[in-house]
């Protein structure tokens, strides 16, 4: 018990907050009113204050039940959607009150590494695959993958937030070819919010591959910053959702732990390190011009987040009347 009151913890929970970021299928997000308030004139020197919150399930950081999607109106496992599983209480099949806490390896896969990913851009297998090589780490059945985008550094930034890359329907698939057992990100929506998949025909396609085909779920809006500054990339995770009965997501708190006595893992080398930062770039052209600044490293968390920009133009960003439901 002595070792795990010594490890390291970090905290992978964006802050909450009213204008937080939020899909346009989660209108409003979160919000927060406090009804009683401490005040003078109370019958005993005791007061107290409480509040009411109000908000989306799929609000913030939070992980998605595998009854929040469905294919042909089927969920994962074959069950049909009717009367019978989906009331307007909620599911009584896959709701968020059937997945057990998360707790085991967590693996971090840190594609942005020292730079902002371009906005919209849609992650690829190569890159996933390149980012475990340049770490040194092998995903392992079981584990728990997080994506970083870099745009987790954003958060307080709603519009550029919701254009954050995200991952391709091919680089779903390979996780799912990994065995693992949870993915997340640090994005609105895991995958790109944009048209639909040439090949699927659905936008969004990783929540249908994930959740319905595989039975992997989602946990969005992580803050991955201090691990990446840390340069973690295997650690132990810790999820717990709520158990609210028959729910299609849950807000949470994630937290990834080091046991005393970790050394950190040695720098690549300066050629390896090159290489990888730029690895994107080789995948297509980037859909947007980034001022030069933003691939300036920074060490400190703060820094980091000032020096994430992009050039105000060149800028080719997704437009449509009706955007993908998360």
């Amino acid at each position: 018990m002595e070792a795990v009151g010594a490890a390291r913890v970090f905290d992978l929970e964006q802050p909450r907050y009213a204008g937080a970021p939020s899909h346009p299928a989660h209108a409003p997000g979160f919000n927060y009113f406090l009804h009683r308030h401490h005040a003078r004139g109370a019958p005993e020197a005791r007061t107290s204050a409480s509040g009411l919150v109000v908000m989306p399930e799929h609000s913030g950081t939070h992980i998605d039940a595998l009854a929040h999607q469905a294919e042909n109106m089927i969920l994962h496992g074959g069950v049909h959607v009717d009367s019978g599983v989906q009331t307007s209480a909620g599911f009584r099949v896959h709701g968020i009150d059937t997945l057990a806490p998360l707790v085991g390896r967590g693996v971090l896969l840190d594609v942005a590494r020292t730079q902002l990913l371009p906005a919209d851009h849609a992650i690829t297998r190569q890159e996933l695959e390149q980012a475990a090589s340049v770490e040194g780490v092998d995903l392992r059945a079981g584990d728990v993958v997080l994506v970083r985008t870099g745009y987790g550094a954003l958060w307080t930034e709603g519009p550029q937030y919701l254009h954050a890359a995200g991952v391709s329907a091919g680089g779903s698939r390979w996780l799912i070819d990994r065995g693992v057992r949870a993915v997340g990100a640090d994005n609105i929506a895991w995958d790109v919010i944009g048209p639909p998949d040439p090949e699927l025909g659905v936008t969004l396609p990783g929540h249908m591959l994930l959740l319905v085909r595989a039975g992997i779920p989602i946990i969005e809006n992580l803050n991955l910053e201090e691990l990446a500054e840390a340069r973690v990339h295997e650690f132990g995770f810790v999820c717990l959702p709520l158990k609210m009965r028959g729910a299609t997501g849950s807000p949470v708190p994630a937290g990834a732990f080091l046991p005393s006595g970790w050394v950190r893992p040695r720098r690549p080398s300066s050629r390896s390190s090159q290489s990888a930062l730029w690895a994107h770039a080789r995948v297509g052209p980037s859909p947007c011009r980034w001022s030069a600044h933003a691939w300036s490293y920074q060490r400190s968390h703060r820094q980091r987040v000032r020096s994430l920009s992009t050039s105000p133009r060149g800028c080719s960003t997704y437009r449509s009347s009706t955007r993908p439901t998360d």
